[in-house]
């Protein structure tokens, strides 16, 4: 007797998409692959990240273990982490971590010269490749900062006299291992709610009793139509299921004024990228990701019925 089927196809819509923020809705399936999807984008989807710091010279305010831990923590670009290779896994450097294949060279050198203090920043960062540097995250114009010029994540200050050199390795690697490779700065999602008004029981109400019942809410969910003075959804998605309505029509006598419950096929996904990767290709890595572990997954079960169908031939035949 076949077993049941409980094959899905989900949809994705897409709301809103920025370099480094996406919202998108995800339908047709449960919670166990939405969370398996937020999972992956924030722990398994590589980047590129300072690992391995050598400071030449350091007569700056902090020691070098604080500036090690300030450089691993600057977003570079990745968008080739996906096709490098990690550090371990490398063949062309036995695994020592520094070749063009699984590593990106940087260099810091910096001394202030006069009485100003000199800011040094990740725009001090050179790097041996150009697809791998430090994320800029001011815009053209400059706005939000001092002067005109575009600046960088302050490494140190540097008073007159002090001087920092080092050499700076770059490797691939993911957040499961360590922060400073997750790609993502928050990924969420909230189940989509369904709001359905008892527009009989609302009719009942006076106009009074309608704005009572639309103040309660925190979110602002709902309003007051001007021209038909009708309670209306202003936004579902604002609904923080919070059930301060539902707590407001009860207290007034209206059980079932309205009703609110959550979709359990369709969630609402909002993502925001360090800068790394656009959220996008974030999406989208964790994607590909996903489907390599369900496909080892899959392998795995096959190779246990072949173990249990062939015994020590099926071993044989995988080299155990």
């Amino acid at each position: 007797m076949e077993g049941k089927s409980y094959q899905r196809f989900p949809k994705v819509k897409i709301r809103d998409l920025r370099d480094d923020y996406a919202k998108f809705d995800l339908r047709d399936t449960d919670a166990s692959v939405a969370n398996a999807l937020r999972r992956v984008m924030i722990a398994e989807v590589p980047t590129i990240a300072i690992d391995l710091v050598e400071i030449e010279v350091n007569s700056t305010v902090l020691n070098d273990e604080f500036i090690a831990h300030r450089l691993g923590l600057i977003p570079l670009t990745s968008d080739r982490a996906m096709s490098m290779r990690f550090s371990r896994d490398c063949d062309a450097c036995d695994g020592d971590g520094q070749c063009e294949f699984c590593s990106v060279e940087f260099h810091l050198r910096a001394k202030c010269i006069n009485d100003q203090t000199l800011d040094v920043t990740s725009k001090d960062l050179y790097s041996s490749d150009h697809t791998v540097v430090p994320v800029d995250f001011s815009d053209a114009s400059g706005a939000g900062f001092d002067t005109p010029e575009p600046r960088g994540i302050i490494i140190v200050k540097l008073r007159r006299g002090q001087e920092l050199r080092l050499r700076a390795i770059a490797r691939k690697g993911i957040g499961k291992d360590h922060a400073k490779w997750s790609p993502a700065a928050t990924v969420t999602f909230m189940y989509e709610p369904e709001i359905h008004i008892n527009e009989d029981m609302m009719g009942s109400l006076t106009l009074e009793e309608k704005r009572s019942f639309v103040e309660s809410s925190p979110t602002k969910v709902f309003d007051i139509n001007p021209t038909t003075q009708q309670v209306y959804v202003t936004d579902r998605e604002l609904y923080a299921y919070d059930d301060e309505v539902l707590k407001k029509a009860e207290s007034m006598g209206k059980p079932g004024l309205v009703e609110i419950y959550a979709k359990e096929d369709s969630f609402v996904f909002t993502v925001e990228s360090t800068g790394a990767i656009k959220a996008s290709q974030l999406v989208l890595n964790a994607i590909e990701i996903l489907k390599q572990k369900l496909d080892a997954v899959r392998l795995s079960e096959d190779t246990v019925e072949a173990d249990e169908q062939f015994g020590e031939l099926g071993a044989h035949m995988r080299g155990g």
